[in-house]
């Protein structure tokens, strides 16, 4: 263990954000995400909520602030509702690291597969939530 590090950061993904250049991109994907055949490396966090990983994601990763957006999530697809609650989540757990990031955007779900295979890694988590996936864009650190 180290100190400082959330316990729900594996050796795994802790290495993956270390690795990561400014601008490139992981994708904290619920569990119903079609991570594994999209092509970037997997990471597991079964059993992890999305919100608590931004926790404890959020205080070791700088957002690109050279972006209008540095986070992302799925819209919703034509004829469905997309649940306030998921959003409000992530975005108190932005809010208590990172208050000064820009609303999240929203991108249609085939759009977001498309970004989700050029991203640096996929974590693939225990998030039960419909439209529960967020794509982090990394910063320079000062």
């Amino acid at each position: 263990m180290l100190r400082g590090i959330s316990p729900l950061i594996s050796p795994s993904l802790l290495s993956a954000m270390c690795r990561m250049g400014h601008g490139d991109e992981i994708v904290l994907a619920d569990a119903h995400f079609p991570g594994e055949s999209l092509g970037p490396t997997v990471i597991r966090a079964d059993g992890l909520r999305i919100a608590d990983l931004l926790d404890g994601i959020l205080p070791l990763f700088v957002l690109d602030n050279y972006v209008p957006h540095p986070i992302a999530m799925m819209d919703a697809v034509p004829g469905d509702t997309l649940d306030p609650e998921v959003e409000a989540r992530y975005r108190a757990a932005i809010d208590r690291h990172a208050p000064e990031t820009p609303p999240i955007a929203r991108i249609e779900r085939f759009a977001f597969y498309d970004r989700a295979r050029q991203a640096f890694a996929i974590v693939m988590t225990g998030e039960t939530a419909k439209y529960g996936n967020v794509i982090l864009k990394k910063g320079v650190t000062p």
